[in-house]
């Protein structure tokens, strides 16, 4: 009874390693093949549960998504013969399952590592053809999408990989140029800002003596309207003293004097020399008075 237990049990846990040796899943997520001693007898297993034979087939499963490829930054001269550093990248994913697992043998990096080249190459070539402007702006979208175009069909005829989108992150001059180009570009902005400096200044010169002849011509105008003004202001009053003085002329004669007499005898000390006989003490003379 025992022993009959023992045997079942062992063809249980036979069974059971047979079944789970048999039997494996491949995810929507992933690429799968097929091999029987090493050959290949299923190209493309489809995402689901399967069935295989235990030691005689074996699965290999390689990640079925977009995946990037972020090439190292590499130097290319351009049709004027001038270097650039360029860093790019890639998306890329699994096209012909069979032909990917031939020529990398289901490794990743040694994928990249062939796909990176192909990019290389390209790159190369069409960065030769252009102009370093043609390269920054110009044509840049149209080289992308070229190159993108030519290097997908090669990756599938030789990879079995397709080329979603080529990009190019950055541009940059080689770290040996790149100082005396900036070098360049400061001292040309500064004999640009020199010369923006030397035009601001000639044009607040123009402002300043446009503004100083405009003053003087103001002050000029006031100066003269000040004068006739004040001119006309003494003609006036001459007129008014003429008319006032041909009323009363003794009188007049008389408030001038006393005013002359003020301005002259301020203090006690003033001494003046006069001939007495003089109109000037005519209405100090008590004889002359009336």
């Amino acid at each position: 009874m025992k022993r009959s237990s023992i045997i079942i049990s062992a063809l249980s846990l036979i069974a059971v390693i047979i079944i789970s040796q048999s039997i494996y899943v491949v995810s929507e997520i992933e690429r799968a093949v097929k091999l029987r001693f090493g050959e290949i007898v299923e190209f493309d297993v489809q995402p689901g549960l399967h069935f295989k034979w235990p030691i005689v087939n074996s699965i290999k499963y390689f990640d079925g998504r977009i995946l990037t490829l972020d090439a190292v930054p590499q130097r290319y001269l351009t049709s004027e013969k001038k270097a650039l550093m360029v860093d790019s990248f890639i998306k890329w994913r699994i096209k012909d399952v069979a032909k990917y697992f031939t020529t990398t043998g289901g490794d990743e990096e040694r994928a990249k590592r062939l796909l990176s080249q192909r990019v290389d190459t390209g790159l190369r070539n069409e960065f030769g053809i252009r102009t370093v402007k043609e390269v920054v702006s110009g044509e840049r979208d149209q080289l992308m999408n070229s190159l993108a175009t030519s290097l997908d069909k090669i990756a599938q005829q030789e990879l079995g990989v397709e080329v979603i989108d080529l990009r190019v992150k950055k541009i940059d001059l080689p770290f040996e140029v790149s100082d005396s180009v900036y070098n360049r570009m400061r001292t040309e902005r500064e004999r640009l800002a020199r010369e923006l400096r030397a035009q601001g200044n000639e044009v607040a010169e123009k402002i300043r003596a446009t503004a100083d002849k405009d003053k003087t011509i103001i002050l000029a105008d006031a100066y003269r309207e000040a004068e006739e003004t004040r001119g006309s202001g003494d003609a006036k009053a001459t007129a008014t003293y003429a008319e006032a003085y041909t009323k009363d002329p003794e009188f007049y004669d008389f408030t001038r004097s006393l005013k002359a007499y003020q301005a002259t005898f301020q203090s006690k000390g003033d001494i003046l020399i006069i001939d007495p006989d003089s109109d000037f003490f005519k209405y100090l003379d008590n004889s002359k008075i009336d």
